[in-house]
């Protein structure tokens, strides 16, 4: 899929061939408005097919050795290599992201599959239980093992087009579940790449399809009776509203956050605080603050305030922004005009309620300047929201306790970063903290991805990381052997 050939229309994968529907629609760039690709709409027939092939190979694919889906899973991975750039300006093309944070996304993309594939190898291997714990167990053994819920529907965001279609997708085929993928409608062409990758294995025709169908066509999906789980990540609201629509089904949520990063009194030498203020720059504005974990809030204790305050403000003017393509930018546009428009419309609201603007507060297009707030009111959208763009707010607290209750004062429990020395503390803040991760020396914003990965509270429910979604794909099965000479 060279991102030359715009004129020519993608086919999207149906039980792993590849067709085209009777209708498509443009790919553009949110950098320059310029059409990326054009890609062809599965018809309802389409989707249907899709779905009943699914369902019809789901024991098949269920009984396929381990070996067969992790070659395929290795082949994938190794291809991503080999592909690495051409894929890369196709996620900055498509998703305006920076073309170094594109290069990282494919690279973590090959993890992800490599794992997936380690993981189907050792993965349902059995564990045996004794049962002659109790004289009615004499001779009896138990040996449960995992087996797919069936078919999973997996639908991913626009931020991550091709890494997070692979946490979708690697660990359904590693576990043997049959998957339907739905990439973003602003960025499918990255998650139809990984079609043109699984065609060329052995997989099971009907084991995988990629349907790029539009939100508005996704209740009657997520509805189906043959899709009984569904992962999703994305808007809290829209996640919610799936759950609540289908009770009795398996669903995993990735619905984000608004990441915390706690600067702490011990964490007070200059190169320390250069640190922070590094980091908290960079991943404040890294793929344009359009991540889960970007840094949205810094709680810096009283001790150490002033002096981080404004080398956080140097460190986020520093940022090179610009055309995405340029090896030299760090913070390219929004996926789109609108989503600046709502950043931008925050902001003001925030500055117009009492909030001091340090650096950013402009838009341009679909791009929003990189921006620090401090004396932000609590109750205005920005406090309270998931900003999802290039902004960030300071505030002072006086020591541990006051962080870890602002960091808690949050509807949303993702991951939060902790900078200090002290075990003692990062063993408190683990303890303490309301959050599916907690990053001592850091900021939120790492993630690796065979690592358990999800939140608490509205951040989701659930976990991603290869083996831990592999976990959600399955349910445990036990065999009772009688009559056994133990």
């Amino acid at each position: 899929m060279a991102i030359e050939n715009v004129a020519a229309t993608h086919a999207f994968w149906l039980a792993g061939r590849q067709v085209t529907g009777e209708d498509s629609f443009d790919v553009t760039s949110p950098w320059d408005g310029r059409l990326v690709g054009r890609v062809s709409v599965p018809t309802e027939a389409q989707v249907e097919e899709a779905v009943a092939a699914a369902y019809g190979v789901r024991d098949e694919f269920a009984a396929t050795p381990a070996h067969v889906r992790a070659a395929a899973l290795d082949h994938v991975s190794k291809r991503l290599v080999e592909r690495t750039e051409e894929i890369a300006q196709l996620i900055s093309a498509e998703n305006g992201k920076p073309i170094k944070w594109a290069r990282g996304e494919v690279g973590r993309a090959v993890s992800v599959f490599r794992f997936a594939a380690e993981e189907a190898r050792r993965f349902n291997g059995g564990e045996a239980q004794r049962l002659d714990t109790d004289p009615g167990g004499q001779g009896r053994l138990a040996l449960t093992r995992r087996f797919p819920k069936g078919v999973v529907l997996g639908i991913a965001p626009f931020n991550f087009p091709l890494n997070l279609c692979a946490h979708k997708v690697a660990p359904a085929i590693a576990a043997g579940a049959p998957i339907i993928l739905k990439p973003a409608p602003a960025t499918p062409l990255s998650g139809l790449v990984i079609g043109e990758l699984l065609a060329e294995t052995e997989l099971p025709a009907g084991s995988w399809s990629i349907l790029p169908v539009s939100n508005e066509r996704m209740p009657a999906l997520v509805q189906d009776e043959r899709l009984p789980v569904i992962s999703f990540t994305g808007s809290e609201k829209v996640g919610y509203a799936i759950m609540d629509s289908v009770p009795r089904k398996h669903c995993t949520l990735e619905l984000g956050g608004n990441g915390a990063a706690v600067v702490l009194g011990d964490y007070a030498s200059d190169a320390d605080l250069d640190w922070a203020a590094t980091r908290i720059a960079t991943f404040s504005n890294y793929q344009g603050g359009q991540s889960c974990i970007s840094v949205q809030r810094v709680i810096a204790d009283a001790s150490v305030y002033d002096r981080l305050l404004p080398r956080i403000v140097a460190a986020v003017e520093a940022q090179v922004t610009g055309d995405p393509s340029d090896d030299k930018t760090d913070v390219g546009p929004l996926v789109s005009e609108e989503a600046a428009k709502r950043v931008e419309t925050w902001v003001d609201e925030a500055v117009a309620a009492g909030a001091s603007l340090l650096a950013g507060g402009k838009r341009d297009g679909a791009s929003y300047a990189p921006t620090v707030l401090t004396d932000v009111p609590a109750d205005v959208t920005i406090s309270c929201e998931e900003v999802f763009g290039p902004v960030l707010t300071v505030q002072k607290v006086d020591g541990e306790a006051e962080a870890f209750a602002a960091v808690n004062d949050s509807k949303y429990g993702l991951q939060a970063g902790v900078f200090t020395h002290d075990l003692q503390v990062a063993f408190r803040a683990h303890r303490a903290l309301e959050v599916g991760g907690v990053v001592i020396g850091d900021v939120p914003s790492y993630r690796a991805d065979q690592m358990p990965y999800g939140g608490v509270k509205q951040s989701g429910v659930g976990r991603e990381g290869v083996k831990f979604a592999m976990d959600d794909y399955t349910y445990e099965r036990v065999l009772v052997l009688t009559g056994l000479a133990l």
